[in-house]
């Protein structure tokens, strides 16, 4: 996508050295600054202190951290490490795992002195594969928008939005926002609604950002808005994205996203998840049960940052007690049921297991733990 003009992705490879390069999402949408990895660890912390977020840019940043792990020591020990390192930063994206379990094996079968090349190359491999699937996520739920564009001629689309799922959490287009996108781009008249996404805004502050960058007519709202908003019939259908969605269709996403799906279903309202396969983990079924839930640090709750209109500087303010405690549980799970479908590279299935079964075959066999 472009930034004042310029084509972006959110993560690329420097050309002349083994550097990754990342657009810092921790500071927008006050401030546009690209941070340099040198290290595996650096890119862990980065994806830890979610400088980098969204389950497909975790896992192509985790593919360039190794990269980086094997131009600096290309022994199997220190490959295994930092596959290690890595996989600790974020527990719940699936795709992180996906990335490092697609890698590690093709660089342990050369000999040392190829795998730094050869990790770079599959690094990029999987950054270009992002962006193709991302696109062509978009082309597909362009046909739902378009469906609804029709019944509606009068009017725009109204698509609620949880999280962010545009390109930022992505390597380009995005996942939820790619079909928005796209039907912006054929003309068809679209209106977000944006939630805030509590605690740490990536709603308000990034894809609000985004939509405002494309040109895409939105209103960020707070999250106890949506049900409110479907009521009233403001809200013609939800696409949100995913951490980890199950073969069985349970579907975990930013927390919050469980209580739209009831509202939606409640409301009669088309409640979509858009994810790569790679998101899909094909071992395990009961989402609520087996999906690890990652507690993020308290202060994410307790304080919030934004910027000061005088001074025209970010700040971080308390917003409850002194010695009151905040949870922060950073995913919730949406269960199949309240998942009217579910938008992929290669289709729109409804969200059960024989219907994802059929658009990637290949994992009909992989073990149910």
């Amino acid at each position: 996508m472009q930034v004042n003009g310029t084509p972006f992705r959110s993560i690329w490879l420097a050309s002349d050295r083994p550097e990754v390069l990342v657009i810092d999402q921790t500071l927008l949408p006050f401030a546009f600054e690209v941070r340099t990895l040198t290290t595996s660890s650096e890119t862990a912390l980065a994806i830890r202190e979610m400088v980098v977020r969204g389950a497909p840019l975790i896992g192509a940043t985790a593919a360039c951290g190794l990269f980086l792990a094997a131009a600096s020591d290309a022994s199997e020990d220190n490959l295994r490490r930092a596959c290690a390192e890595l996989l600790s930063s974020r527990p719940t994206a699936v795709n992180l795992r996906w990335a490092l379990d697609r890698m590690l094996p093709l660089l342990l079968e050369c000999s040392e002195s190829e795998r730094a090349d050869r990790a770079r190359m599959l690094a990029q491999k999987i950054c270009d594969e992002d962006v193709a699937t991302n696109s062509a996520i978009g082309n597909h739920g362009l046909t739902l928008i378009s469906e609804a564009a029709d019944a509606c001629p009068h009017r725009p689309v109204n698509i609620l939005t949880h999280c962010n799922a545009g390109w930022l959490a992505t390597v380009d287009w995005g996942t939820a926002l790619a079909p928005i996108f796209k039907a912006h781009d054929q003309g068809i008249a679209v209106h977000v609604w944006v939630d805030e996404t509590r605690p740490r805004n990536q709603g308000a502050s990034l894809t609000a950002w985004e939509l405002a960058a494309h040109g895409v007519p939105h209103t960020v709202i707070a999250d106890n808005a949506g049900g409110h908003l479907m009521q009233h019939g403001e809200v013609d259908l939800c696409i949100v994205g995913s951490d980890r969605t199950t073969r069985a269709g349970d579907v975990c996403n930013k927390i919050g996203t469980y209580l739209k799906a009831l509202a939606a279903h409640d409301n009669g309202i088309p409640f979509y998840a858009a994810l790569p396969s790679s998101t899909i983990d094909w071992t395990i079924s009961d989402g609520v049960r087996d999906i690890p839930i990652e507690e993020r640090a308290e202060e994410e709750v307790s304080h919030i940052c934004g910027r000061d209109s005088e001074a025209d500087r970010l700040v971080r303010v308390r917003i409850i007690p002194d010695g009151s405690s905040a949870a922060n549980p950073a995913f919730d799970v949406t269960p199949r049921k309240l998942v009217d479908g579910i938008i992929t590279e290669r289709g729109v299935v409804k969200a059960c297991e024989d219907d994802l079964v059929s658009l990637f075959p290949q994992n009909a066999e992989v073990p149910n733990i």
